[in-house]
Formats: C-alpha cells, structure tokens, sequence
C-alpha cells in the first residue's frame, strides 16, 4: 500500500535530531510525507512516534555506505509511489577542533567522507525519483564555513565548500531534468554540535547570532518554493559573501583575531 499516495514527499539525512529534525516536523506540519533517515536509531524511533508511523518512512542509514543508501532510497520510492519532491542532504559531522597538521589522519577521512563523499552519493541515488517528479529540488546544507574557510576546523569547511560547489554545478547540469539544485549556508545554528567555544562568544543580534532549528526547517521550505541558489541563515550572511570577494584579506585578519580569541578561551578553561 502505497502509504504517501496524494502526497509530496521529502528525503532527510541527519533526520533524527537538530536541523534534520526540525524540517521534518515543519513539512509533516504542512502534510507532506516524511522519510526520514539517520544512523540514530533512538532519535528515529522518538520522531517516528511524535509524527506518526502513517506519516513517514523511518529508517537507519549510513550515509557513507552505497549499497545502503540504494536500498534506502529505493525502499523510499516504494513507499512515495516513485515520488521525490524534495532531497534534503542534511547529515553530516562536525571535526574534533584542531589544527590540519595536528587533527589525525583518521578523523579527517571521517569528516570527508560523512560530509562530502556521504552527499555525493546521495544525490547520485536521488537522482532517478528526483528527475521524475515534476518541481523537484536536490538542497544540500553548507554552512557558512563554506563562505570563508574556518580556522581550526579546517577539514570540515573544505568539504563544505565542496558542497557548495558541487551544488553551483548540479544546478546547471539537471535542468536537463526540470531539477533545480541550492544549498543552505547556516551561520551559527542552535544545536549539541556547535562547539561551546563558538557559542559562548555569539552575539545575541546580527550575522552571527544563535540561530534556532526552525528557522533553517522554514528556510527549506521557502527553498523549496522560491527558485533561489543560495539561501543564508540569517540572511545578514549574504553581506559577508559580498565582504569575503571584495575584501578577503580584510576578511583574513578579523578571522584570525577571532581564532586568537577561541584560543585564548580554550587555554582558561584548560
């Protein structure tokens, strides 16, 4: 039985907490049909009982292992009748804090693959619903790390910024489907993973205040219905894109007194 039948659908990765799981209640909230998809199984199976098991398809995934996201996504259309409205490639890891050359090889990988690799075969598996669902969009999330490279985290923002790359790239190459491709480039969002460093210097106004989940969860749903590239969350953000290319040494140097500030703070609390 086709359980989503009458109903646009969307995909989340990273669905069980934070951003991933304040977008599934927004379009739950609005009726579509939730498939929501993390390696949590206990955020799962909370969702799945505060949305209702009709209302979704809930379901363990690794995002990094291909032959899992073939299975989930095709288990997905079966559910959706071949239908795909909306792929939200949300999941991802934020890296141990350090510098590159001293942060292990091994965590590293972890952040590419999850982070980027991890996205690469999502839409490569989304693809085939995507293509055939009339106004379909393929949204990843960046960050804004993906704007201006991140001291101290270095590795997390180059693969942000191949997010946002290959995301400019998909949204020229599948207008030959009808599919549009944009990205999200969140500031500091309200969640666990944000590094406490970070959040005991945000401002509480301006570009790089705490954000909470809902607004990124109502900015996936105006992405869905505007036809816009890059959405910034806030939007103040957008001014800091223009500051990086017409200024980026300027950028530089306020970047690097900020990294001497999250040091010093780390040595007090050390």
């Amino acid at each position: 039985m086709n359980q989503a039948k009458g109903r646009k659908s969307i995909f989340i990765t990273g669905a069980s907490s934070g951003m991933g799981r304040a977008t599934a209640l927004k379009f739950a909230s609005e009726g579509w049909f939730i498939g929501a998809f993390d390696i949590a199984q206990a955020g799962l199976d909370s969702l799945k009982d505060e949305l209702g098991a009709e209302n979704g398809f809930f379901m363990t995934l690794d995002v990094t292992n291909v032959e899992q996201f073939a299975e989930a996504m095709s288990a997905f259309g079966e559910a959706t009748g071949g239908r795909l409205d909306l792929m939200f490639s949300n999941a991802g890891i934020s890296a141990a804090a350090g510098m590159f050359d001293e942060v292990s090889w091994e965590e590293i990988m972890k952040v590419v693959n999850v982070n980027f690799f991890g996205v690469m075969i999502g839409i490569r598996a989304a693809i085939p619903l995507l293509r055939t669902t009339p106004g379909s969009l393929c949204l990843t999330n960046a960050s804004s790390s993906a704007i201006w490279g991140t001291a101290g985290i270095g590795a997390y923002s180059a693969t942000k910024h191949a997010v946002r790359g290959l995301t400019e790239a998909l949204s020229i190459e599948l207008k030959r489907y009808g599919v549009r491709a944009a990205d999200l480039l969140p500031g500091l969002i309200d969640t666990p993973i944000l590094p406490e460093s970070l959040r005991a210097i945000a401002p509480t106004e301006g570009r790089w205040r705490l954000v909470p989940t809902t607004e990124i969860a109502d900015t996936v749903w105006d992405a869905y219905h505007q036809d816009v590239l890059h959405w910034y969350v806030p939007k103040e953000l957008r001014e800091f894109h223009r500051q990086v290319v017409d200024n980026p040494e300027a950028v530089r140097e306020e970047r690097f007194e900020l990294a001497q500030q999250m040091a010093a703070m780390a040595e007090q609390k050390s």
